[in-house]
């Protein structure tokens, strides 16, 4: 937290303390896609490997001409890792799992913020990223509490006494997915691609645009 301070007269100064929400540096990036644009907000300051993993991704034109290759519309859009002829694109080493960091700050899997897809390997995230059209908590991290052993932990109705905590920790199902941004404008683009009919399409059995949709570009709007 920041501090300013007012001063009113030579004797008299006025100590501000700006909140979080106030002095947090954002990036901006425009998704632009077949369907229209959509404005992002991105968190370093809550997720900055995430973040710059993005970002770098972004300067390097990884998502131009990519597409939306998973669409379920009671749950999330995703793309970013296939081109229109669903050919895979090549990614760098997977980014660090942020997922409590973030959660932590205030990010959660909320209608209409950004999170980065993976496989069931919590280590695995690159590329792909995903839109919530949901609110869906069940995606969240799980937070661990405090102690070595855990004296108690309740998951999914099930309670756990007395549980190493690096078991806790490292437990794939506990990691959740990262969220590193929202959107800020053009949800009702969002809400477009959501509703697109869906069927299977290249190496994919369903959910897929049966009218592919783009990303044309991803560019950066604003540094963080």
């Amino acid at each position: 937290m920041k501090i300013k301070t007012l001063c009113l007269t030579a004797l008299l100064c006025l100590t501000v303390l700006q909140s979080p929400a106030q002095s947090e540096e954002t990036a901006r990036v425009k998704i632009a896609t077949s369907e229209g644009d959509i404005v992002a907000e991105l968190y370093p300051a809550k997720a900055p490997k995430t973040v710059a993993n993005f970002l770098q991704y972004v300067k390097d034109k990884h998502y131009d001409n990519t597409v939306f290759h998973r669409v379920i519309s009671s749950f999330m859009v995703q793309g970013g890792g296939y081109d229109a002829q669903y050919k895979e694109r090549k990614t760098r080493p997977p980014v660090v799992h942020e997922g409590r960091e973030s959660l932590t700050a205030g990010l959660k899997n909320q209608i209409g913020t950004l999170a980065m897809a993976r496989t069931n390997d919590p280590q695995s995230a690159t590329a792909q990223f995903f839109i919530n059209v949901a609110d869906n908590a069940f995606l969240d991290p799980t937070l661990i509490p405090e102690g070595d052993p855990v004296k108690r932990f309740e998951y999914q109705g099930r309670v756990h006494e007395n549980v190493p905590r690096a078991n806790l920790l490292n437990a794939p199902q506990h990691f959740g997915y990262t969220v590193f941004g929202k959107v800020v404008s053009g949800m009702d683009v969002v809400q477009k691609i959501k509703s697109t009919p869906t069927g299977a399409g290249g190496p994919f059995p369903s959910d897929v645009p049966k009218t592919p949709v783009l990303i044309n570009s991803i560019i950066l709007l604003k540094t963080p």
